[in-house]
């Protein structure tokens, strides 16, 4: 059951980057105005959400301890995050405030996931 655990958490981590990768990568293109949420966003916003919950269920499987407040909130956060890039997905550009606010949702989900013990 570990291997499997381990195998969704890289999953879990590969959605981050591909997350957080986007808004990144767009960061110029933010102060100039022509950011836009990428398909990369999309799908690791969606590999998050698949895997996290596939790590829950794991984890209360194999009997490990799991903070349900901690996850609830990682789960309002990213929920938050997918229907602003599923809904602004096909503009050409984002807003400024949104576009940053997807990036600042996605460090605090990270920090909350890292920090919170």
């Amino acid at each position: 059951m570990d291997v499997l655990i381990n195998v969704f958490v890289a999953l879990h981590i590969i959605g981050i980057a591909s997350l957080l990768g986007g808004f990144l990568t767009q960061m110029k293109s933010m102060s100039t105005g022509t950011a836009r949420f990428g398909p990369a966003m999309l799908h690791g916003a969606l590999t998050m959400l698949v895997t996290g919950i596939a790590l829950v269920g794991l984890n209360q499987a194999d009997d490990n301890p799991v903070n349900n407040i901690k996850i609830g909130i990682k789960l309002a956060i990213l929920v938050v995050i997918l229907a602003v890039v599923y809904v602004k997905r096909d503009e050409e550009t984002a807003p400024k405030g949104l576009f940053s606010a997807v990036g600042g949702l996605t460090t605090a989900n990270i920090l909350i996931a890292t920090l919170w013990t």
